[in-house]
Order: C-alpha cells, then structure tokens, then sequence
C-alpha cells in the first residue's frame, strides 16, 4: 500500500465493534469524511455457498449513516423493536454457542 492510501485508512477508520449473530456477522465502523466528519457504516455480512464455483464467498451487505440522521435512525429503530416486543414478547438475547450451527437462510 502507498504512502497516500495508507493516509486515508488511517484518517477514515476511526472506531470499530463486530456483533456476531448465528451465521452473520455486523461490523459498525466510525470512519472520517475528507472534512474530518464522523459518520457510522453497518456491514451485515453472511457466510454463502455458491454451487457453481463449489466455494464460499461472504455477501455483504453496507448501511451508510451520517451524524444529522442518527436521531432519526435511532427512533426509526426503537419503533420498531418495540412493535416486535408488544407484539411478540420480549426479545431474548441470542446465546452464541448455542447458534452458530443454525440454519439462517431467511433474506430479511
């Protein structure tokens, strides 16, 4: 990597957690903009077989969220957990040993 790339790294990663779920895996990164802004990237990313190359590759999916929509994000989400808990209960925490052998194929 050159001196210039190895710049840009450096200034855009600035913050990072992994949250494993069963057979997926989020990484949330804080990274910078070029004007010295945090923003938050949210990368689901799935473990898959693909038949054809009889290998697997990891699908990735990113979710880009920038400083002045977080409020809203935040409510967007908790609305939701809270339609899914009055609805279906409380949501229990997903025990990781117990899960990593579990089928999750669903697309949502």
């Amino acid at each position: 990597m050159d001196d210039r790339n190895s710049r840009r790294m450096q200034q855009e990663d600035v913050y990072s957690t992994v949250v494993k779920a069963g057979k997926r895996t989020y990484f949330f990164d804080v990274k910078t903009t070029k004007s010295d802004e945090k923003y938050l990237t949210i990368t689901e990313s799935k473990r898959r077989y693909s038949d054809d190359d009889e290998k697997f590759f990891y699908e990735k999916h990113k979710i880009f969220l920038y400083r002045e929509d977080f409020e809203n994000f935040i409510q967007g989400l908790r609305n939701v957990i809270d339609f899914i808990e009055k609805e279906d209960g409380p949501i229990e925490s997903r025990d990781q040993s117990q899960h990593e052998g579990d089928s999750d194929d669903s697309e949502d």
